[in-house]
C-alpha cells in the first residue's frame, strides 16, 4: 500500500529523504534510494512504486547504473528531467572510478578496474574494444575505445593501438572488450588478438598487463586465466 502512495502521503519516519538523514542512507531500501532521485511518481502510481518497476525493470541497480539512455525512455513516467538525473548518477559514478584509478596504481584496486569497465563498456549492444592507457606507475592516463564490431585480427589493427599508446606516452595498458552475448569467455579469436597486440606493443617496449572480457554483470580477467 506504500508504495501507491504519494512520498507526502507516506508518514514522516517512512518518507526516504527523512529516512536518510535520520537514520542514513544505509538503512534505505535500493527502491527508496532510487525514489530519492525520481521524487514523483503517476497519476495511481507513487514514486516507490515506479521505482520499483525500474528496478524489476533492469535487473536492480547494477542493471540500471549499465543501461544507456535509449532503454530508459520505455519506462512510462520516466520524462527527460528524470533519464538527465539517472545519466547524471551514471557519469559521476565513472567518472568517480576514473579519478580512483587515476591517483593510484591500477591493480591496487582490482575491483574498482571491474567496476569501471563494465560501467563503460558493460550495456553495450555491440561489441567495443577499449584500451586502458597507463603511465610508467601503472596509473591510468585514459580508456580510449578503438573499435566497434566483431573482435578478429583484421578489426583491431594493432598498429592504431601503438601509435596512440606513443602518442600518450603510455609504458603499459589494459585491453577490454565486451561480449553482448552475457558470457565472459573468452574466444579464440581474443587470445589470438590479445597475442598480436602484445607482441607489436613490445616492440615499443609497452607492456599489456590483462585483457578483460566485460559483461554487465562481471568482467574477467584473461591474466588470471593464464592467457596473457
Amino acid at each position: 500500500m506504500l508504495a501507491k502512495m504519494s512520498i507526502k502521503e507516506l508518514p514522516i519516519d517512512a518518507r526516504p529523504r527523512e529516512k536518510l538523514l535520520a537514520r542514513g542512507p544505509a538503512s534505505l531500501s535500493d527502491a527508496e534510494l532510487l525514489a530519492l532521485l525520481l521524487r514523483s511518481g503517476l497519476r495511481g502510481k507513487g514514486v516507490l512504486m515506479l521505482a520499483q518497476e525500474v528496478l524489476q525493470t533492469f535487473g536492480g541497480l547494477a542493471g540500471l547504473l549499465h543501461t544507456e539512455a535509449q532503454a530508459l525512455k520505455r519506462i512510462k513516467g520516466l520524462g527527460p528531467a528524470k533519464q538527465a538525473e539517472l545519466l547524471a548518477v551514471l557519469e559521476i559514478s565513472r567518472r568517480g572510478l576514473a579519478q580512483q584509478l587515476q591517483a593510484r596504481p591500477l591493480f591496487d584496486s582490482p575491483q574498482a578496474v571491474r567496476q569501471y569497465l563494465q560501467l563503460q563498456l558493460g550495456s553495450r549492444p555491440h561489441e567495443v574494444f577499449a584500451v586502458m592507457f597507463l603511465d610508467s606507475q601503472h596509473r591510468l592516463i585514459a580508456l580510449e575505445e578503438m573499435f566497434r564490431g566483431t573482435l578478429t585480427q583484421t578489426s583491431v589493427y594493432p598498429r592504431e593501438v601503438v601509435m596512440r599508446a606513443l602518442g600518450l606516452n603510455a609504458a603499459a595498458v589494459v585491453l577490454a572488450h565486451n561480449h553482448p552475448s552475457g558470457s565472459t569467455q573468452p574466444s579464440r579469436a581474443d587470445e589470438v588478438l590479445t597475442q598480436s597486440l602484445k607482441s607489436a606493443l613490445a616492440l615499443v617496449d609497452v607492456r599489456v598487463l590483462d585483457h578483460f572480457v566485460v559483461t554487465a554483470n562481471q568482467a574477467r580477467s584473461m591474466a588470471e586465466m593464464g592467457l596473457i
